[in-house]
Formats: structure tokens, sequence, C-alpha cells
């Protein structure tokens, strides 16, 4: 008998009392579940913690072959659905010429984006702490963890408020989206002011920061929804520029950066399984091989104060003409970005016996959460923002740096290549990773430029793990395109 005869074969007595048995039971079980299909997010949520770990990590691997390319070559290969619509250069483009990729056009739309059916847009006011809190909430669920999904970031409200809220920020550049049902929040995009040398010419354009969706909402397509609600508000405002930095491969990198790390806890790093440590160390040569001086070396190195930011700005004008993409700062944003802030960021200057600032540092502070360790729960990170030396070796400002920052309780320090850092950074036992940093500007084509005449001075992306650092800047960050 074939397997087909046997399917129209009417079953025998006993076959039929198993059958009947069989459903009998089946409808006992049933009465147990509840009515009407079970939402997969729910019965997600309702696992616990170790078990959604091991599930978004499956998820994430099997993912792997559609995310964005991480290479120029793999980018060749790519179809940009949204950035092929958008006023960047084209992946292969020559340019030789300066100025906006398209020409201003004067009808901006009045009406806010559609959003699909029950999402709302939502201007976040941060001076409430409820609604800070909900911010610190999404992005600290929802921003980025590492592809094991071990470490998530743990932004404070402090941090918070240091990234978005510079001179001259507004209001409406703070944008949410909410469900309508619960008004959950469930999405954010926000922009600040910045005025930027590309080369010979002054611009005022925007960083774009944090762009986050909920990661049950990322194949509704509401990123590119985001962006372009954003770029309509930033357009009322009549800037048509922006500046962004992404660790995948988008049309086009103006230029292209390594991320580097320097243990300064390298048994916690060993513990964790922090990524982009040397694998063929042991404990004890690990401690060894990264062991710091117990204090710093500089005379007449100290904390800033308030008294000393004119004096800083003169330093950082004196050093700008050396790059072809740097800020462009006021005394009230050098007052923001580096009068020291605790938890947030750390700015140290060199005074001379005659009372003048020779040199200064500067980095800040990203925490994280560990998942599921028996022994340790957080991680802090410091990521250099800015070094001027005058008179100082950049390796030794460079090295009590280090001694201050794991002083603080920081475990790992991170740079980029850019800028003058190749000077120091494998002298000071930086271990390069995999991965990378690119530039990019927003309606602007200009020449590509190497990544020592970038200058990151508040333009550092602002991590996603990797560590893709985590810098007051975090414009349409990576991974967050989809």
């Amino acid at each position: 008998m074939t397997d087909a005869e046997s399917l129209d074969k009417p079953p025998t007595d006993g076959e039929s009392g198993g059958l009947k048995k069989s459903k009998k039971k089946q409808k006992r079980e049933n009465a147990w579940r509840p009515e009407g299909a079970r939402d997969p997010f729910a019965m997600l949520d309702s696992l616990p913690e170790k078990e959604q770990q091991e599930i978004q990590k499956a998820l994430h691997l099997f993912s792997l072959g559609t995310s964005l390319p991480k290479t120029l070559q793999q980018a060749k290969n790519h179809t940009y659905r949204f950035w092929d619509t958008q006023p960047v250069t084209k992946l292969g483009d020559h340019v030789t010429t300066h100025g906006p990729v398209e020409e201003v056009d004067a009808s901006i739309r009045s009406e806010p984006c559609l959003l699909p059916q029950g999402f709302s847009w939502d201007t976040l006011d941060l001076s409430s702490p409820f609604v800070l809190g909900e911010l610190s909430h999404l992005l600290n669920e929802n921003y980025m963890e590492e592809d094991d999904n071990t470490i998530r970031f743990n932004f404070s409200p402090e941090y918070l408020l240091w990234a978005l809220q510079p001179p001259n920020w507004l209001l409406q550049w703070n944008l949410g989206v909410r469900v309508d049902a619960n008004k959950k929040l469930v999405g954010f995009i926000a922009a600040v002011p910045a005025d930027v040398r590309i080369y010979e010419t002054k611009k005022r354009l925007v960083q774009v920061r944090f762009l986050c969706v909920h990661k049950k909402l990322r194949l509704k397509r509401m990123t590119p929804v985001l962006i372009r609600e954003l770029t309509r508000r930033v357009n009322q405002q009549g800037v048509y520029q922006a500046v962004y930095a992404a660790g995948t491969v988008l049309p086009t990198p103006i230029s292209s950066c390594s991320q580097w790390h320097r243990p300064l806890n390298p048994r916690k790093l060993m513990e964790v399984n922090y990524p982009g440590l040397k694998q063929n160390m042991n404990l004890q040569r690990a401690l060894k091989f990264n062991r710091l001086p117990e204090v710093t070396k500089i005379k007449g190195l100290r904390p800033m104060t308030e008294a000393d930011a004119p004096r800083i700005l003169s330093l950082l004008e004196k050093n700008l003409s050396n790059f072809h993409l740097s800020p462009l700062l006021s005394l009230q944003e050098v007052e923001h970005w580096y009068l020291p802030k605790e938890n947030v960021n750390d700015t140290y200057v060199v005074e001379a016996d005659n009372g003048t600032l020779t040199d200064m540092v500067s980095f800040y502070t990203v925490s994280s959460r560990v998942l599921n360790h028996p022994v340790h729960t957080g991680l802090r990170a410091a990521c250099l923002l800015y070094a001027v030396c005058n008179t100082t070796g950049v390796a030794d400002l460079m090295e009590d740096t280090l001694v201050l920052a794991k002083s603080k309780g920081c475990d790992v320090f991170c740079a980029l290549d850019v800028m003058d850092n190749m000077s120091f950074l494998e002298k000071l036992k930086f271990t390069i990773s995999d991965k990378s940093v690119h530039y990019y500007l927003y309606n602007w084509k200009c020449p590509l430029m190497s990544p020592d005449k970038v200058l990151t001075t508040v333009m550092s992306p602002l991590a996603k793990r990797h560590f893709c650092l985590s810098g007051p800047v975090m414009i349409f960050h990576p991974f967050h395109f989809r």
C-alpha cells in the first residue's frame, strides 16, 4: 500500500478509538490554554532573563547575513534603499569640489511625516525627570548591546543631559515616538546645533544623536521615518547639513578610522570576556603587561576649573588649522563639553610655573551593565575626547591620563586613531580592534580626508558597542539603520 492510499483508508475500530482518546486528551490540555493567538513577544518576556539572552543571541547570529556592510568592498554589492534617496555622495564617486549635494528647497513640508498606524510623534521635554527616565530606559534596553548579548549601555540622566543640551539646543529636536494605546516611548532621535569647519568652509549644521528604535519594532521600517521627520524639523530652522558617524559603511564616508582599547582592569575585562583583549595572555601576564604607575608624574597637572575655559578655548583655536574636519567652539560650548561633571566627563590641564596653561586632555565615561555574570554587574569605559600638547610629550600626558582614569574606577580606555593619536597608541599598549568608525556629511560634498585630519572634539561617535566610542555626538549611530 502506498502512502497516498493509506491516507484515504478509513481507520479501523482500534484506530478510531485511539483517535477519539487523543482528541479528548487534546481537549483537556486546550482547556488550560488562553483563548486566541499568543503574543510571541509576551512569550519571550515571560521567560527567565538567561533564556531570553540565549534566544536573542541566536536571533542576532541568524540575522547577520542581512546586516549593513562593514567594508567598502561589501558596500559595493549592497542596495541602500533609504540612502539612495538622500542628498549624500554615491559610493565610488570621486569628489574634488566643495558644496551642497542638493540646493536648498524653499518649500518645507508643514505637516509631520506619517507614522505606522497606532504610533504618534512626541517632543520630549527632558526637564521632566519622568520623561528623562523614560528615555534612559528606552536607550538602556534597546540602544545597543554586544553581539553575544552580555553587555548593555547604562546611560545616566546626567550623561543624557550633557549629550543633548549643549548651548542653543532646541526642544523640538528631541523627537520621540509613542504607542497610542499606552503612551509607551518606543523610538527616539535627536539633533544638536554645531558650527563646524570642513576644509576652509565654516558651516552651521547639526549632529544627530541616539537614534534608537525598540527591538520589537525594527521590522516596521521606523528608522527612515525618524530621520525624515528630524530632517524636516531641522530644515524649518534653516539648517540643511549634518555630520554623523557609523560603524557600518553607508554612502559615502569622508574618512574612516579604527578603534583601540587599553585595559585598565585586565582581571575584570577577562572575567567578563571583553572583546578585543589579546587572547594569548593568561591573567598574570596580562596584569604585568598592562601595569600602570600608581601616581601621575607631570608637574602642574590638575583638574580643569571654570576659570580655565577661556585659556582652553585659546588652546583649541590654535590647533584647528591642522585639521580638515573640526568643530568651532564658543566659550559656552567649551564650558559645557569640558568642565568636569561627576561620572560624565573629566578634563585636566597642565599649568606652568608662570600660571599659563600649556596642555590639556579630556575624556568622558560610558557605563554599561554586565548581564548574568556571577560577580560583575557593571563596566566603565573612559573614551578620549581631545588632547592638546605644547610642552608635554603626548605619550607622557596620555600615560598620566590612563592613571587618572583608572583611579576613577574605569576598566578600559578607548580611543580612535584620529588626530595624532597614532603617536601614542602602540607605545602605551593600546590594542587595535577589528571595528571601524566612518564619518559622514549629509548634503555636503568634499574630497576625502585621512583620519589624522579629523579632529573629534565633541564629534566622537557615541558608541555602539564594540566599542564604537560613546561620545557626546552620537550621530545616526551604527547598527540602527535598518
